[in-house]
């Protein structure tokens, strides 16, 4: 079905205002049928908002929905539903514990007539679920439980619940984040089937290759407002940074080999011989050196989290020796890690890193306080000065260091979360895809914090899905595979031999 020329659905002048900040300010969207339209902009810029708008999950002050022509004023997420406008999420929505047709089909499930008995149709709910999933071209028990399968499986099954509502506008937020190349290809597909059956589809992510792979048009917001809507042929990658943040990036051509001077041989912060955990990580041989980054690259399931979490001390390992510097140490959890001066920046800051109700002080200081004990308590000035420094020197845009940090955007929380750290003065910093999620801004300051880092002498240890963020910011790149170190190559390495490595050890 070819993209229709009218808006199937119409946003137009949604503002949106919350105490001090006004969150979307005369926005206009136009979907149209049977295309993918990008919404892109950074972390703050009003996208989120937009969504829950549309979604029914937050009330516009101003402005109006048209669906197909006709007015619509969602008041929840169910209703539009209802109305054919459905969302998944990064986080993908769905009860871990149920099957994959119970997700499928939860709220709604089909029943059978009293005179059979009534209750609810299983074979019905069943049916259903394998033709959702049939459209889609994907092969699934549907009476497996939903959590024993991958992310990339589960928002499948959140797309194919979305196609068994009848849903006309599909909202993808993120969805791409957390997937392997494999994957997201995978998910491509899936969405080029469901724009020729002529669905509006919303798409919303960071990685600015796949928007010119996939999307039909364009729509950039900044701070709240539209800044406007492109074609891709019209604006190029360095014209749609700058749409979105306002101003041209300066390059940062060439690899960190490149841009400062070879130093002389380091002594370790770190050294692993032979650390591994069955079932988690076979054993592996590493050194960090002083003011040195090492990079790990490999594939979702490839063993990246699992040895930052060996060498952390949130998973014991069960062979090898870790030694900081030349000693010998024995870490039975963080507290331990912690006292031999390292920090650790979870792959899922939601989840392992941010305290949304703290605020933004409170989150900074959580690890200072934790190193020193239950006593002595960091004094209020002392908090409030060591945050005012960190928030100054990272550029964490708040409105002040007492907000809920849950109020910043994403690339704000990460750089509090990197505070934290930076307020031990750690030998040795694990980030675990410190860029994951965040917009090209915020990304291209926390690497310009990661490398002056490093420069001042701290061992970094830095984990990304993004084969060539590893290659241009590391000095050397550890590849793993199946849970295994298949080889270490030096930083600025070809991009394609880290992926034929990967593949060779396939």
């Amino acid at each position: 079905m070819e993209a229709g020329t009218h808006c199937l659905l119409h946003a137009r002048a949604l503002s949106l205002r919350f105490p001090g900040v006004q969150a979307l300010d005369k926005v206009e969207l136009c979907l149209r049928q049977g295309e993918v339209h990008a919404l892109l902009g950074q972390n703050g810029a009003g996208k989120s908002t937009l969504i829950r708008v549309l979604t029914g999950a937050q009330a516009p002050d101003e402005g109006s929905i048209t669906l197909d022509g006709r007015a619509i004023q969602p008041v929840s997420p169910h209703e539009a539903q209802q109305l054919g406008i459905c969302a998944v999420y990064q986080e993908v929505n769905l009860c871990p514990n149920l099957s994959v047709a119970e997700n499928i089909f939860a709220g709604r499930y089909p029943r059978r007539p009293w005179t059979a008995g009534g209750g609810i149709d299983w074979k019905a709910v069943k049916a259903g679920a394998r033709a959702a999933l049939a459209s889609l071209q994907i092969d699934l028990d549907v009476d497996s439980q939903l959590g024993s399968h991958p992310i990339a499986i589960q928002q499948m099954v959140a797309i194919a619940r979305a196609t068994s509502i009848a849903a006309r506008v599909l909202i993808l937020d993120e969805p791409t984040s957390s997937l392997d190349d494999h994957e997201v290809a995978q998910l491509f597909r899936v969405m080029q089937r469901l724009k020729a059956n002529g669905m509006a589809i919303v798409f919303v992510t960071h990685f600015l290759d796949q928007v010119y792979a996939v999307s039909d048009r364009m729509t950039v917001l900044r701070n709240g407002a539209r800044v406007g809507e492109y074609l891709p042929s019209e604006l190029d990658r360095a014209g749609l940074i700058a749409a979105m943040v306002g101003r041209a990036l300066a390059p940062r051509a060439g690899t960190r080999r490149d841009r400062v001077a070879e130093k002389a041989a380091t002594p370790p912060a770190l050294e692993l011989r032979q650390v591994g955990r069955k079932g988690k990580l076979h054993p592996v041989d590493l050194t960090i050196g002083e003011g040195a980054i090492l990079g790990v690259a490999g594939l979702l399931g490839s063993g990246r989290t699992e040895l930052a979490r060996l060498i952390f001390g949130l998973d014991r390992h069960d062979s090898g020796t870790i030694l900081a510097g030349s000693t010998q140490v024995d870490l039975r959890g963080p507290v331990d890690a912690i006292a031999q001066g390292m920090g650790f920046c979870a792959e899922d800051r939601q989840l392992e890193g941010v305290v949304g109700d703290l605020s933004v002080r409170e989150n900074i200081v959580l690890a200072l306080q934790a190193r020193r004990g239950l006593t002595p308590c960091l004094t209020p000035q002392e908090q409030q000065e060591l945050a005012a420094k960190l928030i100054r020197t990272l550029g964490i845009t708040a409105a002040n260091a007492e907000v809920p940090i849950r109020q910043l955007s994403g690339g704000n929380q990460q750089k509090a979360l990197l505070a934290r750290w930076l307020a031990t003065r750690p030998r040795l910093l694990i980030l675990d895809e410190p860029t994951r999620g965040i917009d090209v801004a915020a990304r291209e300051d926390i690497l310009r914090v990661v490398e002056e880092l490093a420069g001042e002498g701290m061992a970094v240890l830095f984990i990304s899905a993004e084969i060539a963020e590893v290659v241009r910011e590391a000095d050397r790149v550890v590849v793993l595979r199946e849970r295994r170190k298949v080889a270490e190559l030096p930083g600025g390495c070809d991009e394609q031999a880290v992926y034929g490595l990967i593949a060779e050890h396939a």
